[in-house]
Order: structure tokens, then sequence, then C-alpha cells
């Protein structure tokens, strides 16, 4: 990953790779923001720029030797550190046994220019619906990197992908390797929650915060790499708020939108004429996916309740529905209003927290059903 593959983020390149040249380099920074802001592929970028022998005033050089073994990555003086299961069947207990995954993970990623989230490298490992942590017991290995000497490059870097996740143990340990590391050592840390990670080490640490893609920008990006019309690119953009792994996810569910509509249409219905017999129907149905896809929905549905409130404030420029979504609007919006809108979405926020917390999904979607019995008449 290089700077030029990062969607917009001009400002936070120019300032990397000019504190970069100047050597200014903080022991430890902490990137901030989304997922699909590309926090992570920055921070790559960046270490990759650190260490690059032949870099330019705007990214690496990508024939060094230090970009070579950054392309397999396997440079000796770059460590990763990032959530993981626990397998103690297979023995693969710290980040280590997983290098291999990780790898081909990160080639995939970065050879397709994708962006990704904790989902995805779940998926990889094969270990959906699991909770993946920082064990206690990678502090040791990690400390141990900390002290080897530096191989060959001007600085030792240490990726910390989702910090929060580390268990409150090993963060505690780490305190003093982050605020005082061996020379040359920079500590990369990308968090989307930073409000979860320990005080003690955001306070260590300087923050960058990563925002989301200009909306033009993002649309220009997804014109060139998915061969998208100007107008479905607007479109995409819009919905994905600037964020590229949204985008790139909307784009690969294009089926999905179409059958979440219906399935919104039916919830939606069933409230309307109280029909539990199909509201059970539809929670068997639901129950029958897997729970990203039941996440995708109820984070549909919650944008579709947004769209059609918006609707009925006559803005139709801050308005963005296809051409099945605003047919369906036209009757619906009048139902979606300032007594019941932020119920609602309160509603379809705690059903997508439920489910990424493993609750049993049919309940979650029976229960949701009858509580939209008594807000759709609102």
């Amino acid at each position: 990953m290089f700077f030029e593959d990062v969607t917009g983020q001009e400002e936070l390149k120019k300032q990397l790779t000019e504190t970069a040249r100047r050597g200014v380099v903080p022991h430890a920074r902490l990137f901030c923001g989304a997922d699909g802001n590309g926090g992570f592929q920055l921070a790559f970028a960046y270490a990759r720029y650190l260490n690059c022998t032949g870099r330019g005033e705007t990214d690496s050089c990508g024939k060094c030797p230090s970009c070579v073994k950054y392309n397999e990555l396997a440079h000796p003086d770059l460590h990763f550190v990032f959530p993981i299961v626990s397998n103690k069947s297979t023995k693969k207990e710290v980040c280590d046994d997983y290098l291999p995954e990780w790898r081909e993970f990160l080639k995939t990623q970065i050879a397709h220019r994708t962006y990704f989230n904790i989902d995805t490298w779940l998926s990889q490992m094969g270990a959906e619906n699991k909770q993946a942590v920082i064990y206690a017991a990678e502090s040791d290995r990690i400390i141990h990197k900390m002290n080897l000497r530096i191989y060959e490059a001007d600085y030792r870097i240490l990726f910390v992908w989702m910090p929060e996740r580390m268990h409150i143990a090993c963060a505690n340990k780490l305190l003093k390797i982050i605020e005082e590391p061996p020379a040359n050592t920079a500590i990369l840390m990308i968090t989307d929650s930073p409000d979860a990670v320990l005080g003690t080490i955001v306070s260590r640490s300087q923050l960058v915060q990563v925002r989301p893609v200009e909306t033009d920008t993002l649309a220009k990006a997804l014109t060139g790499i998915w061969n998208l019309s100007e107008e479905d690119a607007a479109y995409v953009a819009h919905l994905s708020g600037g964020n590229y792994f949204k985008a790139t996810d909307l784009l690969t569910v294009e089926n999905d939108n179409a059958y979440f509509l219906e399935q919104f249409k039916t919830v939606m219905r069933n409230g309307w004429t109280r029909n539990v017999a199909a509201m059970k129907s539809f929670s068997e149905e639901m129950a029958s996916l897997g729970r990203e896809r039941q996440k995708k929905f109820l984070a549909f549905c919650q944008r579709q309740i947004r769209e059609n409130f918006v609707k009925c404030l006559n803005e139709p420029s801050l308005n963005c529905m296809n051409r099945e979504e605003a047919d369906f609007s036209r009757n619906f919006s009048p139902y979606v209003n300032e007594r019941n809108v932020m119920d609602l979405m309160d509603e379809l926020s705690l059903a997508e927290r439920h489910i990424g917390q493993n609750v049993n999904s049919r309940m979650v979607f029976f229960d949701l059903s009858m509580r939209i019995i008594v807000l759709i008449k609102k």
C-alpha cells in the first residue's frame, strides 16, 4: 500500500510525508477513524515511506530493498499486532501464530485496493461470530520484539491494529514501551473506536484524525475503479458517507439491497396490519441469514427511516434513494415523522447491537416487529 493507493486524505498524506522527510517521527501515533476512511492504509504507506531509501516528495519508490520486503510484508523490522481468536487445539494463541493468514489477507486487500474491517479479518480466520481480542500473552512477545536490535531499517515499526481490543493486562504492560520505546521505533496504532482505547495509551500517543473521504473524491475514485457512471458513483458515495469500505460493500451487495428493500416493506407492513403470524415468518427468514447480513439489513433499515423522514421535510436535495426506494417512499414517508422517527432509529440500532452481541436473532427480529406495531402508528 502506497500513499497513491489511499483514496483522498491529501492533507494527511502531505503532513505525514513532510514530517518524515524532516525526521520528525513521533514515537507513537494513533490513527483514529472509521475503517473505510483509510487509517490502516495511511499508516502502512507512512511506515513504508519512513524506511524507503529512494522515496520522493509524495511517495515511496517501490523498488528499493525495503519496499520490496514491504511488498511481501516480510521486512524483519516490521511487526504486526492484531485481534485474534485463540485456538488451543491448533496451538494458535498469539499473533505470530496467525502471521501466514494475516499476510495472505493483507496481500489480497492491497492487490484489490480494498479496505477492510474486523469482520473481514474474522471471515479470513474462519472465526465468524467469535470475539477477537489481543490477549495478555501478546505483551511479552511485543516487549521482546521491541528489545531486538534493528536489522536493516531506519525505523523499527510496530503496527497495533485495534488497540481497543487489547486485554487490560496486555495494555497496561505496554504503557512504558509506548511512552518510551527503544530508539528509532515508531509505534503505529489504528482504531475506529478511539473512545474505547485505554486513556493512558491515548495520552501517550499523537492522535491522527482520519476523517471521511470527501464525497466528490470518493465518487471519482469509484468511477475509475468500478467503471460506474457519474450518477451511480455519486449515489454510492453519498450513501456511504465518505466511507470507502461501505461504498465497496454497497457495490458488492447490490442484489442484497433489492432483497433488503422487500424485507423492509414486509416488516413495516406487518407492523401496520398487526399481522403476528407474518411477523413470525419474517423473523424465521431473517434468522436464516448470517449475522453479517442481518446487521447489514438493520443498517439498511436505519437509512430508509432517515431518507423517508427527510422526504417529509420537502428537501429533495437532501434525499438519496434509488428508483425502487423512491417509489415505496411516496406512500410510506408520511408514517415516519417527528413523533416516531427517533424511536424507530433507536429500536433498529438496538437490534443491530444485539445481533452483534450474538443474541438469539429470532427473538431480536420478532421483538423488533412487535415494537414497530406501536411506533408506526404514532
